[in-house]
């Protein structure tokens, strides 16, 4: 699984003309799942993105974690984060799971995550999504695995 970490001020998601989902400062997600992934593996990703240490402190240092600063988590599904960009002029997308592996792997990481955290709010899966954002600092992570 990838995950694309934004630290943000504010996020939102829009479907058409309706708002889906919304937060406040916290981390915006963007996750793909992959073929290989497994539900240890998609456990073990929501573990990481509740804890993950990318806000600062009093110090200014990135010490604290989601549980540290109450924020809210938004994940929003996108498969062309595994897009295959090696050659040519237009990306393949064979390194990310099927429409049917791909929900029930997002669904999996929604429910690990709100199983250790109260404010998970979510994109729609597979809808065409618009997705605003203030990136804070700006900080974006890649994380793997």
């Amino acid at each position: 699984m990838i995950a694309l970490l934004q630290r943000v001020r504010s996020a939102h998601v829009d479907v058409g003309v309706r708002r889906v989902a919304a937060i406040g400062p916290g981390l915006l997600v963007f996750a793909c799942v992959q073929p290989d992934d497994t539900p240890v593996r998609i456990e073990r990703l929501a573990e990481r993105l509740i804890a993950y240490r990318v806000f600062p402190d009093a110090a200014g240092r990135m010490n604290l974690g989601l549980r540290d600063t109450g924020g809210g988590l938004l994940l929003v599904s996108q498969f062309t984060l595994a897009a295959d960009t090696r050659s040519g002029l237009r990306p393949g997308f064979s390194t990310s799971a099927p429409p049917d592996a791909a929900r029930a792997g997002f669904e999996a990481l929604v429910a690990a995550c709100r199983a250790r955290w109260p404010v998970v709010q979510t994109g729609c899966f597979g809808a065409d999504m618009q997705v605003g954002l203030v990136n804070d600092g700006p900080a974006t992570f890649w994380l793997q695995g």
